[in-house]
């Protein structure tokens, strides 16, 4: 079996700057990626069936989305090859606004692009990515990132060495539900790129989701009364929260205050994805 990380990531801001007439909204955000992934395993079949053997709870085998990935990019290469696809260790929370499955399913585009062979550009598997959903060709474009559009329009940005301390709520935010809230501002002036601060940025989604989600308002106000953190923020539609620290000590020193009742882990931020090639 050949094993690959997908990891998660953090909006380190994410403003709303308007609406498409699809419905779709305009963002504008930066994507951190961090040390702290799923592990998929896959194995290449020649009968060209695609098989997940071990079910998220809840999800159906149709509606998983590296299954959906693998089978998108088997009909659009042609391939005539299959593959069993496990996930071996799942550490990303679902509906916390870390990219769970949006990066499980890049991960699968490009292991699969690797292990059966189909040879596409990048730019190809992105525009694949952007058909299972917004936040996956982050993951294919592999480098930390300021995003406009959808969240597709991606350009590479340097980000500072910092460590995370990311609180858990147990609780799934439906991402439909807070973007259709009426409560959500949609104008926001946008930024450019260079030079802005990221420090400056917040998290329009942020008071909505809070005040529907009680919980993660509590984990939230808590973050915010750490010292030594430079950001503060809800990442995605949530339910994650997360502050940011210049050290691994001061990191790890605020993870211990963390109260009994809350769940929470520390990651190192990342340069790159783990599969990040600069070359095509």
């Amino acid at each position: 079996m050949h094993i690959f990380p997908a990891p998660a990531k953090l909006n380190l801001f994410l403003h709303v700057i308007g609406r498409k007439p699809d419905g779709y909204h305009l963002l504008q955000t930066v994507f951190r990626f961090l040390d702290f992934s799923d592990q998929l395993g896959f194995e290449v079949r020649t009968d060209g069936s695609i098989q997940l053997h071990n079910p998220l709870p809840g999800v159906a085998m149709d509606r998983d989305l590296c299954v959906r990935a693998a089978k998108l990019l088997q009909q659009k290469s042609g391939t005539l090859q299959g593959v069993d696809i496990h996930y071996v260790q799942k550490q990303i929370p679902m509906g916390g606004g870390l990219g769970g499955g949006s990066s499980d399913a890049a991960t699968t585009l490009l292991a699969l692009n690797r292990l059966w062979e189909t040879n596409f550009t990048k730019q190809a598997l992105l525009e694949l990515g952007l058909q299972l959903g917004a936040d996956v060709p982050v993951f294919v474009f592999g480098q930390n990132a300021f995003a406009e559009g959808v969240g597709e329009k991606l350009q590479a940005i340097e980000l500072p060495s910092a460590w995370y301390l990311v609180l858990v709520p147990q609780i799934q935010v439906s991402t439909a539900e807070i973007f259709s809230s009426n409560e959500l501002t949609r104008n926001t002036i946008p930024i450019t790129i260079p030079p802005f601060s990221i420090q400056q940025g917040h998290n329009d989604l942020e008071p909505v989701v809070c005040r529907s989600y009680p919980e993660v308002a509590r984990c939230l106000q808590w973050l915010k009364r750490l010292e030594n953190t430079t950001i503060t923020a809800m990442s995605g539609s949530g339910a994650c929260v997360f502050s940011e620290f210049g050290t691994e000590r001061e990191a790890k020193e605020a993870l211990e205050q963390v109260p009994a009742d809350m769940k929470g882990f520390v990651a190192e931020g990342l340069c790159s994805h783990p599969l990040y090639q600069s070359s095509d």
